[in-house]
């Protein structure tokens, strides 16, 4: 079973940043993907960004100018960098892996609040 681990949430005011951390129970080498999805109260959850295990990363285009996915290999962490943030970014941010045959695991959110 794997375990991911979500930390760096919280209140912060609007213009600020956060870094979000996951960390896997297992080598993050083992997943074809990993990412960070959110879900704002009343919506639907979303992709904010991916990256492979390769490196190649991927954005919902409205954050890309503003939020930045990467990884620590040695340390089986991803993090998500997060700038410029505003209330609209209010939601519980997700990490995801994915393996290679499609299975997916769900950390259990951390919340970020922006205020304006």
């Amino acid at each position: 079973q794997v375990h991911l681990v979500e930390s760096g949430g919280g209140l912060v005011q609007a213009g600020g940043s956060l870094r979000l951390s996951c960390v896997a129970s297992s080598s993050i080498f083992s997943f074809a993907a990993m990412g960070w999805y959110r879900q704002a109260p009343g919506k639907q959850r979303e992709l904010v960004a991916t990256i492979t295990s390769g490196g190649n990363t991927n954005y919902q285009v409205s954050l890309k100018a503003r939020f930045t996915i990467s990884r620590d290999n040695a340390k089986n962490t991803v993090y998500l960098q997060m700038n410029s943030l505003n209330p609209e970014d209010t939601a519980v941010y997700y990490c995801n892996a994915k393996n290679i045959y499609d299975s997916n695991y769900w950390g259990q959110g951390t919340q970020v609040t922006v205020s304006s």
